[in-house]
């Protein structure tokens, strides 16, 4: 089986730069359109499928984006894998702004979002315990080294609703919880890709301190812009570095089985189901139903 990868792109990563064989594909889905058209091609002989995450030119703050749609358009699209590139604050001394954090576990404290393709009528319940494929995580730490950049492997993202950042007490709850570092956009994005049985992983590009260090600034638009333009350079190098890892890299399935974690997720008895639902959701979960 080969990689066709879906990478979801963040505050500061717009486009893809380097793609060959490019075509632009407008997508609607049971759930509406994702944030923006999605851009196909090739790098180092890998498929991609491109989706900037706020829209062009950023038009979608965080709590207004179409996360349902966004994952159902990259399944729709026949990617085998998501990652997901995002900007993010430091809730650690250590993670200083420029260092890139290999994430492995979130906090949803995200409050608006629907965070389900499931609904009355057809209802599931996956696991999350494990958030992101081990595999594809480790993968993408190894891009992004090779790409030059500092990489922290594992870390707890703490997903906030925003589009506000926090409060001085709420960065330091956050910091008593055990948090690595803080964002908007991870969740219920994480959640949706494991409904769509689409192994995951995300780089968290750290670009402030968030509010709880006093000894900085309290974080704010133009000290975030400052860094991100130099994290979005390395990222857009990491994400060639990782289309070339796996362009001869026989892909197997996802050592967590994410591929299957639809198997005994769906509870709903086969004659309670309502057949509108299900035909909705045959985008994202046609294997099983």
């Amino acid at each position: 089986m080969i990689w066709k990868l879906g990478i979801i792109g963040g505050s500061g990563l717009y486009d893809l730069p380097g793609l060959e064989n490019i075509r632009k594909q407008a997508v609607e889905t049971p759930w509406g359109a994702p944030s923006g058209e999605l851009t196909l091609g090739t790098l180092a002989g890998t498929e991609l499928v491109f989706l900037p995450r706020h829209g062009p030119g950023h038009r979608l703050p965080p709590n207004h984006i179409n996360f349902r749609a966004n994952i159902a358009a990259l399944k729709m699209a026949g990617c085998t894998d998501i990652v997901s590139i995002s900007a993010c604050g430091s809730l650690k001394e250590e993670l200083h702004p420029g260092r890139f954090v290999a994430v492995d576990q979130y906090i949803d404290r995200t409050t608006s979002r629907v965070n389900s393709f499931f609904e009355a009528g057809c209802a599931a319940h996956v696991s999350v315990a494990e958030p992101v494929c081990s595999r594809l995580a480790g993968l993408a730490a190894d891009a992004a080294e090779a790409a030059g950049a500092p990489v922290t492997r594992g870390g707890t993202y703490l997903a906030m609703e925003g589009p506000q950042f926090s409060s001085r007490a709420e960065s330091a709850l956050y910091r008593s919880w055990g948090c690595d570092v803080i964002g908007m956009t991870n969740m219920p994005e994480a959640r949706l890709a494991r409904e769509a049985e689409l192994p995951y992983a995300s780089i968290a590009m750290v670009t402030d301190y968030d509010s709880w260090n006093e000894k900085e600034a309290a974080v704010d638009v133009p000290a975030v812009l400052a860094v991100m333009a130099q994290n979005s350079r390395i990222a857009r190098t990491s994400i060639a570095r990782l289309a070339e890892m796996v362009s001869d890299m026989d892909r197997t399935p996802s050592p967590q089985g994410i591929e299957t974690a639809l198997d005994t997720a769906i509870i709903t008895a086969p004659h309670a189901r309502d057949p509108v639902l299900v035909e909705k959701l045959r985008a994202i979960a046609g294997r099983v139903l």
